[in-house]
């Protein structure tokens, strides 16, 4: 993801993705990229958590979707993409999903880049000097790994909605992203305040009926971020 994902796709890719044949990444870290521009040579202990830190899991999912709608996400998150409209109308088919929150994350997925600007805007107005000399978020390569984070943390909590499970994340996995954002040295109150932006500006985007249904997904990752600080 940038400070936190695999990358299975190349950002550029549509919002709901199709991977970029012939390449073929691990879900954790434009960071990876980023800093390999910057950093030729990362330690071997990073790369070891890039590689772990998968922090999406359906493996709770078992009593709630077959085999082939979990294939559908497990697919999707390995390599690193929304789910496609083909995939939600499967799930649909497999599942009896509640139709309205498919909707939801399809929506979301297709305003992904406007909440991201949200998000990223909210955070520069909280910490100004971010992106300066001496901040967080300095050089520009590190500010832009965080923009796609939170592209990716948004993707993870629309698997968690179209789901219908707020329980979609790995305690291991986030376990092993808390250590790589340590040694990243990477700014968690900036990054909690982003995904609070990204809750806000998603549910500005929701019909006013669902956003108490939709707000838990958000809440169950930020809580799980503020406990990395």
């Amino acid at each position: 993801m940038s400070f936190l994902t695999t990358y299975r796709y190349s950002v550029t890719d549509s919002p709901a993705g199709n991977l970029k044949k012939g390449r073929s990444f691990t879900l954790l870290t434009s960071l990876l990229i980023v800093l390999t521009m910057t950093q030729p040579q990362l330690s071997e202990k990073v790369r070891e958590l890039i590689q772990k830190a998968r922090i999406v899991t359906f493996a709770t999912w078992q009593n709630t979707h077959p085999a082939e709608a979990i294939q559908l996400f497990q697919a999707a998150d390995d390599q690193g993409r929304y789910l496609s409209d083909e995939d939600l109308q499967q799930i649909q088919e497999l599942v009896s999903a509640n139709t309205a929150l498919i909707a939801v994350s399809q929506g979301l997925r297709d305003r992904v880049h406007e909440i991201v600007d949200e998000a990223r805007t909210h955070v520069l107005a909280t910490f100004p000097n971010i992106t300066q000399p001496g901040g967080g978020l300095y050089p520009a390569v590190r500010a832009d790994a965080c923009w796609r984070d939170f592209w990716h943390l948004l993707r993870c909590i629309t698997y968690g909605i179209t789901g219908q499970h707020t329980d979609y994340t790995s305690t291991e996995g986030l376990h092993y992203m808390q250590l790589l954002y340590q040694e990243l040295q990477v700014p968690l109150d900036a990054m909690v305040v982003g995904l609070e932006g990204i809750k806000t500006a998603s549910l500005k985007r929701v019909e006013p009926e669902q956003q108490a249904i939709v707000a838990p997904y958000f809440d169950h990752l930020i809580e799980q971020l503020k406990q990395f600080r």
